[in-house]
């Protein structure tokens, strides 16, 4: 199997799920939060990662990058403008690895 080929086309076939989706290994539910990253050893200041987070592994995934110096911060993940949904349920309803 090649591996660049199962990534997806420039058609957008196979590109992705049509929502953005936990970061969380084995989680699928739909992404409100994006947590801000960097690895200050390997990128620059300004630079930032983003995993994305569901409710329920908000807080796991924000404490795997605490612990290891890596977080900076966590917004809720913006409205998609394509189609008009929102991005998510927002801080007060209280799913990125990538990586």
């Amino acid at each position: 199997m090649d591996v660049l080929s199962s990534l997806g086309g420039p058609d957008g076939q196979d590109a992705g799920p049509e929502t953005p989706q936990c970061s969380r290994r084995g989680c699928r539910s739909e992404a409100c939060w994006q947590i801000l990253w960097n690895n200050p050893k390997i990128h620059a200041p300004d630079r930032r990662k983003i995993w994305l987070a569901c409710d329920e592994h908000r807080p796991w995934l924000e404490n795997f990058l605490a612990q290891r110096l890596f977080w900076r911060s966590t917004e809720p993940l913006p409205s998609h403008p394509a189609d008009g949904r929102s991005g998510g349920r927002g801080p007060g309803h209280a799913q990125e690895g990538s990586g």
